[in-house]
C-alpha cells in the first residue's frame, strides 16, 4: 500500500484547496446578486463569460505543460480568478476587454510562475490593471447606472451590448461610478452640489452601498468559517477609514469616508482579493502590516492619484512587498514560543 509522505505538523481534517474555493465562490452570491438587481444583467453575464475562459485558459496552459488537466481545474482557482474579473469590471464591458483581463491573468500571471503556489500577485488584479492601463476608455464608460433589475436593460439586449458591440443602444443606461462622479467634480463644485449627481442616490451611493453591504456579508462568512483571518480586511478598513478621517475631513476637497467604504470596490477588495493566501502576507503581524499598506495606498491613489478606485494597483504595489514583509515577521515555528526575529547573525 502506497502513503503520501507529507512533513509535521500531521493536523486532521484539513480542508482541500478545492473545497476552500468552493466556499469563497459561494460567499460572493450575495454580491452578484445585488450587482445583478442593482445595475442589471452585466455583471452576471461577465462571471459566466470570465469563467468559461479562465477554465479553458487554464486547461490549455495545463495541456501545453504536460501536466493534468482535469486534476487542477478541479481546486477551483482559475474559477475564482474568472469570478473576481467579473465582479469587477465594468457591467457593459465589451467581450474582448474581459477575454484579455482573464487570459493574461491566467497565463501571464499564474501559468508562467508555475501555477498555483507560485504567483507572486494576485492574478485576478494583474488582469484588470493591464486592462484599465490599456484601454481607459472601455474601462471608465461602461458602468451601469444604478437602476433595479425590472427597469434594467434586459438580458438579450445586456448580452448584445457586451458581444455584439451594440453600445448605442445601452448608452443611455451608463453613468460615472460614485467615486470618479466626485474625484472629477469636487474640484470645482461643492460637496452638496456634487451629491445631487443621480449616482449617489437619496443614500451613500445608489446601489453601490448595498453591493458594499453584500460584500461585507460574505467576507464575514469567510472569517466565521475560517477559510480567511480577520487581520487583513480590519486593518485594511481601519487604515483606510484613518487615512479618510485625517486628510478627507473637509468633504468639500476630498470624497467622505462614507464614499471610500460603501461606493466603490472596497468590501470585494478586502474580503475577496486582499485576501488571497498565495499572494498576501504569511503571519498574523505581517497580514495587519500588509493590509494597513494597502489601505493607505488606496486613500492616496484615490484622492491624489489617477485612478478613482485603487484596489487593484494598492493590492498589486503590496504584492512586491510581501517577501520583505514575511522575511521580518515569520510565523512561529511549529513547537516553539517564539518566531525568529531580526537579521541571521545578528544579536538582538
Amino acid at each position: 500500500m502506497s502513503l503520501v509522505q507529507q512533513s509535521s505538523p500531521h493536523a486532521h481534517g484539513a480542508r482541500p484547496t478545492s473545497r476552500v474555493m468552493l466556499v469563497v465562490i459561494l460567499t460572493t452570491l450575495p454580491g452578484l446578486v445585488a450587482q445583478t438587481w442593482f445595475f442589471g444583467w452585466g455583471n452576471l453575464i461577465n462571471v459566466v463569460w470570465c469563467v468559461l475562459l479562465a477554465l479553458g485558459a487554464e486547461a490549455a496552459m495545463l495541456k501545453l505543460r504536460h501536466k493534468p488537466v482535469a486534476f487542477f481545474l478541479r481546486d477551483n482557482t482559475a474559477a475564482v480568478t474568472g469570478l473576481l474579473l467579473g465582479l469587477s469590471l465594468p457591467q457593459f464591458a465589451p467581450w474582448w476587454v474581459s477575454a484579455v483581463a482573464v487570459i493574461s491573468a491566467i497565463i501571464l500571471a499564474k501559468q508562467l510562475y508555475g501555477g498555483l503556489g507560485a504567483n507572486p500577485f494576485n492574478p485576478a488584479m494583474v488582469g484588470y490593471a493591464l486592462v484599465l492601463v490599456s484601454f481607459p476608455v472601455a474601462m471608465t464608460t461602461n458602468w451601469a447606472g444604478a437602476v433595479t433589475l425590472p427597469d434594467a436593460p434586459g438580458f438579450g439586449e445586456t448580452l448584445n451590448t457586451i458581444f455584439g458591440g451594440q453600445q448605442a443602444a445601452i448608452d443611455a443606461w451608463t453613468m460615472a461610478t460614485p467615486l470618479d462622479e466626485y474625484k472629477h467634480k469636487i474640484a470645482s463644485h461643492t460637496a452638496a452640489e456634487v451629491l445631487q449627481h443621480p449616482t449617489f442616490g437619496t443614500g451613500v451611493a445608489q446601489g453601490w452601498e448595498w453591493v458594499n453591504g453584500a460584500f461585507l456579508l460574505g467576507g464575514l462568512a469567510l472569517v466565521a468559517l475560517r477559510i480567511i483571518t480577520w487581520h487583513i480586511p480590519v486593518s485594511l478598513l481601519t487604515a483606510l477609514g484613518l487615512m479618510s478621517l485625517a486628510f478627507g475631513s473637509n468633504a468639500d476637497q476630498y470624497a467622505p469616508l462614507s464614499l471610500h467604504l460603501l461606493a466603490g470596490g472596497t468590501m470585494l477588495g478586502a474580503f475577496f482579493i486582499a485576501t488571497d493566501p498565495v499572494s498576501a502576507a504569511t503571519s498574523h503581524q505581517g497580514k495587519l502590516i500588509y493590509g494597513a499598506c494597502i489601505g493607505v495606498l488606496i486613500y492616496t491613489i484615490r484622492s491624489w492619484g489617477n485612478y478613482p478606485d485603487a484596489v487593484a494597483f494598492s493590492v498589486l504595489l503590496m504584492n512586491f512587498a510581501v517577501p520583505f514583509i514575511d522575511h521580518y515577521t515569520p510565523p512561529r515555528t511549529y513547537g516553539h514560543h517564539k518566531p525568529r526575529r531580526g537579521i541571521p547573525g545578528k544579536a538582538g
